[in-house]
């Protein structure tokens, strides 16, 4: 599928880019005794591994509808998001160490300008992927792309909040470093809560188109007497509606079941994202909008 294929494309042009952050970044601070910016490259490695999560996720997501899967497999995107969540929390756990090891054994890290001239390039470029990604995430309805552009997102954060602990460095409170590491932790951690809480949505069936305004599509279609009894589910990219309708119990079969698909048909149309539609016929013996349609099936 096509969608498939253009969420691939970009994890992948993400992931050299994170990967590409993630080793200056990283490997810098090791270099300068940075614990701040150490753990803010190891963010960005965890952003490089999410991407890696998202393309397993997208594979799998992408095999077509079975007979044990009636409604395909796309929720193996929406796992692949609670996967990215839970790397989120396990960098959380080194992260915290580091920063208790620190307190206990001060050090003071070496700050230069190549120290300063790196963290703003790469929060530069985190900008850019993560308006990027983000854009196409909602513009493509992509669970796992909105979700891996919030994990680059906390990045952005992290990194301007080492700035500010080089600063406080250069000015003499070393302590800022470790300080500044506990405070990315708690954004990664924010991130995380806010990726399951989108994902837990979709898993547990919200709703995700208003019942009102199915209800009026389906009764803007000649012949439908009533519609209730609405229910969605799925992803914003892949909705599945289920409605009744109230059709006069003097139309024939044929005719009733074309009320039906012409319901199903405006609802498609008017609705972006709609995958299938389902529609329950219910005979009504008072029916006030069947002109057209009775005149059709007769």
């Amino acid at each position: 599928m096509a969608y498939y294929a253009t969420v691939k494309r970009i994890l992948i042009i993400i992931f050299i880019l994170n990967m590409l952050v993630a080793i200056v970044k990283g490997g810098y601070g090791i270099f300068t005794n940075s614990l701040s910016m150490t753990s803010d490259g190891l963010h960005s490695l965890f952003d490089s591994t999410s991407n890696i999560i998202g393309l397993v996720g997208i594979s799998l997501a992408s095999r077509p509808p079975d007979k044990e899967h009636p409604y395909g497999h796309s929720k193996f995107e929406i796992f692949a998001s609670l996967g990215i969540a839970v790397l989120l929390f396990a960098s959380c756990f080194q992260i915290v160490l580091s920063a208790i090891n620190r307190f206990l054994n001060p050090t003071v890290p070496e700050i230069t300008e190549l120290s300063f001239g790196i963290m703003l390039a790469t929060l530069l470029l985190n900008v850019g992927i993560s308006s990027y990604e983000y854009v196409l995430g909602r513009r493509l309805k992509s669970s796992i792309l909105v979700a891996d552009s919030m994990h680059t997102r906390s990045d952005i954060y992290a990194s301007f909040g080492v700035i500010l602990g080089f600063v406080a460095v250069k000015m003499g409170y070393p302590l800022a470093d470790p300080i500044i590491a506990l405070f990315i932790t708690g954004l990664i951690i924010l991130t995380g809560l806010e990726i399951m809480k989108d994902s837990s949505r979709i898993l547990l069936d919200k709703a995700l188109i208003e019942e009102s305004v199915i209800r009026r599509l389906a009764e803007s279609v000649d012949g439908v007497c009533n519609c209730h009894r609405v229910r969605t589910r799925g992803m914003p990219g892949e909705m599945f509606v289920d409605l009744h309708i109230g059709v006069d119990s003097s139309l024939s079969v044929e005719a009733a079941h074309k009320v039906a698909r012409e319901v199903e048909e405006t609802i498609k149309k008017a609705i972006e994202g709609v995958e299938d539609v389902v529609v329950h016929i219910e005979p009504e013996d008072h029916c006030e909008h069947t002109g057209q349609t009775r005149g059709i099936g007769e």
